[in-house]
């Protein structure tokens, strides 16, 4: 199985759609390699940083279920470091 190396980027604005982003992240939490959390007072939201090694087709299912959230919008960037396991 081929991984990859990738940061997603999540902008949390919507604090009501939370719990739902925890279980997702929690449900792939074999392909996290860290993640980190800042709360923005000033302007009521959350920036969430994701780093990840896992299949590409895994990252992209995991950021559209991220993206359909209300109130939450995601990007992803890839590395070109590509693993086989």
């Amino acid at each position: 199985m081929e991984t990859r190396v990738a940061v997603m980027s999540i902008i949390v604005e919507n604090m009501d759609s939370v719990e739902q982003l925890n279980a997702l992240l929690h449900k792939n939490g074999q392909y996290i390699i860290g993640r980190m959390g800042i709360p923005y007072h000033k302007r009521g939201i959350s920036i969430i940083s994701i780093a990840l090694d896992a299949p590409q087709d895994a990252i992209a299912a995991l950021a559209g279920k991220i993206g359909s959230l209300n109130g939450i919008s995601v990007k992803t960037a890839y590395s070109g470091v590509i693993a086989t396991e």
